[in-house]
């Protein structure tokens, strides 16, 4: 499928934190939700990232397929890749403007890409500086549900940074299915979640279930799903001027892991059969 990333400007945008084990330790951000209340092995919650009727900052529709521009800063900034699989639902309402369900229409490649803000308040305050702060793949997979054996069953996501001549890996290759939370269970949480989540002072959750009530409940939502495992250098590197970030979802029943890596290395990506492929050069 096709994705018009100007058709997404009324969508609602969405993440999910903690949907893979071990991100939150290897991204600095566990401690965060220490006074979060969710079982040990769980997702800790949702946040927003793009609402187009806000009078805050995150009303700036961050979304590119093509670039990733630094915050303007006189000290140096901590910016990472978060590879991730965007799940693009349609939202259905009860009378009373809460989400009644949730019904996937197509996946795609994302960069949640993010500050890294020791002591921020608010997970959000990490995610939206402006335009091209986050990334999006202009074609994805037209799906119907997200279930593990379902249509997604075969797919992957990986991630690499391109530094000069360099290319190297920076998320672990990983199955999509893999998620902590995925298909049905992912779908009732997050549904639970919009309507019973209403954040707190000390934790970095906010009530995302009435931000979407007073954004007139749009009917698009784009829920970021989650970032996988660094690699070593993943897990220390942070972005510069120049560099490209890579991010692909692709069919593993048509490409392997190192068919993957190769095409990228060889800057062959957007030959690969059956792949989302987001490239951002980073300014």
């Amino acid at each position: 499928m096709n994705l018009d990333l100007d058709a997404l400007r009324s969508a609602f945008g969405l993440g999910v934190a903690g949907n893979f084990a071990g991100h939150l330790e290897q991204a600095g951000e566990a401690g965060d939700f220490a006074s979060v209340d969710a079982p040990a092995a769980a997702p800790k919650g949702i946040f927003p990232w793009y609402a187009p009727r806000s009078t805050t900052f995150l009303s700036q529709f961050p979304l590119s397929s093509d670039r990733t521009v630094l915050p303007p800063s006189d000290t140096p900034l901590h910016l990472q890749i978060e590879p991730e699989v965007a799940v693009l639902f349609q939202a259905s309402y009860d009378a009373d403007g809460a989400v009644g369900g949730l019904t996937a229409t197509g996946v795609a490649a994302f960069n949640d890409c993010s500050i890294r803000r020791p002591g921020a308040a608010k997970i959000s305050h990490k995610k939206n500086w402006g335009p091209a702060s986050k990334g999006l793949a202009r074609t994805g997979f037209a799906v119907t549900e997200i279930e593990p054996d379902g249509a997604t069953a075969d797919l992957r996501l990986a991630c690499f940074l391109r530094r000069g001549e360099r290319v190297d890996a920076y998320g672990v290759d990983s199955p999509v299915p893999g998620y902590t939370y995925y298909g049905s269970r992912l779908v009732d949480w997050l549904v639970d979640r919009l309507r019973r989540q209403h954040g707190a002072p000390d934790t970095p959750l906010e009530d995302v279930g009435a931000l979407l009530r007073e954004n007139g409940c749009p009917p698009l939502l784009v829920v970021g799903i989650g970032a996988t495992r660094y690699t070593t250098l993943g897990e220390s590197t942070f972005l510069e001027a120049g560099d490209a970030s890579v991010v692909i979802v692709y069919d593993a029943s048509c490409t392997t892991p190192e068919g993957v890596a190769r095409a990228v290395e060889r800057h062959e990506e957007d030959a690969l059969p059956r792949a989302s492929v987001l490239r951002q050069t980073v300014s």
